[in-house]
């Protein structure tokens, strides 16, 4: 099993988690959040001025447990509905989930997808 968790803006999050549903994927999470990059205002940051507010930019992060063989199409239907091919279209980091049990039936593995 795979953990997929994608960060993209705001604005976009309806166009991508249309194109999930399109493909039948289940099991999204969604949450508003803040954060920061390399880019502030299309400017380089000045980390060394502790005086200078950096501030945050709004971002969803989405995350999915699939199984394996599902992961790569996930990933794509993601990074083709978030872009915009723009800065700070966002991330999607993929990892490994060694383990999974679904609270209320106690199954384990794959099963509880």
């Amino acid at each position: 099993m795979k953990a997929i968790v994608a960060y993209v803006q705001p604005f976009m999050l309806e166009k991508v988690t249309d194109a999930l549903r399109a493909r039948k994927i289940h099991g999204v999470t969604v949450i508003r959040c803040e954060g920061f990059g390399r880019r502030i205002d299309g400017k380089a940051p000045h980390y060394e001025d502790a005086t200078v507010e950096l501030g945050y930019a709004p971002k969803v992060r989405i995350e999915i447990i699939c199984r394996d063989e599902e992961t790569q199409g996930i990933v794509q239907t993601i990074q083709a509905s978030a872009h915009t091919g723009h800065h700070g279209d966002g991330k999607i980091f993929v990892t490994a989930v060694t383990e999974a049990v679904d609270i209320r039936t106690g199954m384990e593995g794959e099963a509880i997808l």
